[in-house]
């Protein structure tokens, strides 16, 4: 029995890569099906940036993004970059604003962007269907058969944009892993990446009790360096330097980081101990963290006793501990809350200009693929890239 369904492209997943990818050749004459499990498409772009999509940031280049071919997205992030993006935001009249460090964000909430993406897709005729569950990928001559509950799906191309396994209430499951196996693709062991932090009881005890308090800190792992503020919560820490960190951080290895990043913390304390000799560590450092934590971590870490006790030696080891602190995490919170999979299809198995696999016909894009970017909007132009440029090659 012959296909009932037939395309040029069949995209499966109706995130912002997979929409963006079918805008994108549509525009260039295609006929395109975007086959979204899910009840609703673009639903981990309602939940982004806070409910108001980080959808890029100006400083998207490749050392930005994490991949066992660190050279792999120069290509797609030249050819379509955050002014491409940018454009298509303002020829629809949604109004932003760069919040810091280049990540720009609706005013208004992320529904703008997932209506933007489904009126260039309809603009061009491309065929979205929801609550589509595959059942069968098979490559066939000519292209590709995609089976589903309410038949089968033939074309010439099969995009895979189904993302990680981030988020897993919002439907990830690793299927462009699987499809990517079956077609000889090899994956890079993915991982939780952009997710919070876990550490033993006793170091979770510390944390728990100042939940909610936010420190500007500096947190260096594996050779990166991150300057941000991190969040104490009731399981470990976040925050967007932890967040970063995670990305890099592998199990066993220790953190470090800078409380005081580029304060002289001796001087301080010697002048707090000549004007107020009676004053604690934890009250002097109140000026230059917060109040609570400082007086936690005084109690944790350091001296007890007035300053007016402590000689030159003593406030050295302190601004040492201050702008050396070492932890040692036990773990993320997984999945869960990651807002990125690390790893992925091997980028060894793809084309840098096309995103096609060495399975003729197959492309890859967006998160399921090796390159993980950074915190503030470096993901999302990733994922319009990737799409781009398999768009561009549909």
């Amino acid at each position: 029995m012959p296909p009932q369904h037939t395309y040029d492209a069949v995209i499966a997943g109706g995130g912002a890569a997979g929409l963006f990818c079918a805008l994108t050749a549509g525009r260039r004459g295609r006929r395109v099906a975007v086959l979204e499990r899910g009840e609703r498409p673009g639903r981990k772009v309602i939940i982004s940036g806070g409910g108001r999509c980080n959808f890029t940031n100006l400083n998207a280049s490749a050392e930005h993004y994490l991949s066992a071919n660190p050279d792999f997205p120069i290509s797609a992030l030249s050819r379509f970059t955050p002014a491409d993006f940018i454009a298509l935001v303002e020829s629809h009249a949604i109004a932003y604003h760069e919040k810091e460090l280049g990540q720009l964000f609706c005013d208004g909430t992320s529904q703008a962007v997932l209506d933007m993406l489904l009126a260039e897709c309809a603009a061009v005729g491309v065929e979205l269907l929801t609550s589509m569950d595959i059942s069968a990928v098979a490559p066939e001559a000519g292209g590709w058969t995609v089976g589903t509950g309410t038949g089968a799906f033939h074309a010439d191309a099969l995009v895979l944009a189904t993302g990680g396994l981030s988020i897993p209430k919002m439907g990830s499951t690793g299927f462009a892993y699987e499809v990517a196996r079956e077609q000889g693709l090899e994956v890079v062991p993915t991982r939780a990446g952009l997710v919070p932090l876990t550490f033993p009881p006793d170091e979770t005890a510390f944390f728990k009790a100042l939940a909610g308090v936010s420190v500007p800190c500096a947190v260096t792992v594996g050779g990166r360096a991150y300057r941000h503020n991190l969040l104490c919560t009731h399981r470990g820490l976040s925050g967007p330097a932890m967040l970063q960190a995670s990305n890099h951080w592998l199990p066993g290895q220790s953190i470090s980081v800078d409380l005081a990043p580029g304060v002289d913390i001796v001087p301080r304390l010697e002048g707090t101990r000549s004007r107020a000799p009676r004053v604690s560590l934890g009250d002097a450092l109140a000026g230059t963290l917060p109040r609570r934590f400082a007086e936690a971590f005084a109690a944790a870490y350091l001296p007890a006793g007035p300053l007016g006790r402590m000689g030159s030696r003593a406030l050295e080891e302190a601004a040492a501990l201050l702008h050396g602190w070492t932890l040692r995490p036990a773990g993320t919170e997984g999945y869960r809350t990651a807002e990125v999979t690390v790893g992925g299809v091997d980028t060894r198995g793809l084309s840098s200009r096309t995103m096609e696999s060495c399975a003729p016909g197959l492309f890859c894009i967006g998160e399921c693929v090796d390159v993980t970017g950074e915190l503030g909007g470096y993901n999302f132009q990733w994922a319009w890239a990737s799409a781009h440029a398999a768009g561009e090659a549909l």
